[in-house]
């Protein structure tokens, strides 16, 4: 699991390349915030989080908890939910607005940009 990353990964890459070439400029990783969101976008008071499938527990194909030691994978992956639940509500408490972007919703680059452009503007989550 060390080899894992945190940061930059490849569906969160994809989403800040399409997030610029839609014109929107944003900053990476705020460590002021709870939660040290994936991006910010500072001026519309918007926060993305950019989550993996398994780790975040989505529910889709990817999304499943191992059979395997299940004693070890399903605390750890409850933990993962249950912090993600409590940061977008400190975020929304402090008047963000917090979106989550699955590892999944990737593949289809018509609908991502839809819901991206979506929640920015409008504020739709």
């Amino acid at each position: 699991m060390q080899a894992v990353k945190t940061k930059n990964t490849g569906p969160e890459l994809a989403v800040r390349r399409m997030l610029h070439a839609l014109g929107y400029r944003f900053r990476l990783h705020c460590k002021t915030l709870p939660g040290c969101p994936d991006i910010v976008i500072p001026g519309r008071r918007k926060i993305i989080f950019v989550n993996g499938c398994f780790w975040h527990s989505h529910g889709c194909r990817k999304g499943y908890a191992p059979k395997s030691r299940f004693d070890y994978w399903e605390p750890k992956l409850k933990a993962n939910r249950e912090r993600d639940a409590a940061k977008s509500e400190q975020l929304t408490a402090l008047g963000w607005g917090v979106l989550s972007v699955w590892q999944c919703e990737i593949e289809n680059k018509e609908a991502l940009k839809s819901k991206l452009v979506d929640f920015v503007v409008d504020g739709i989550q």
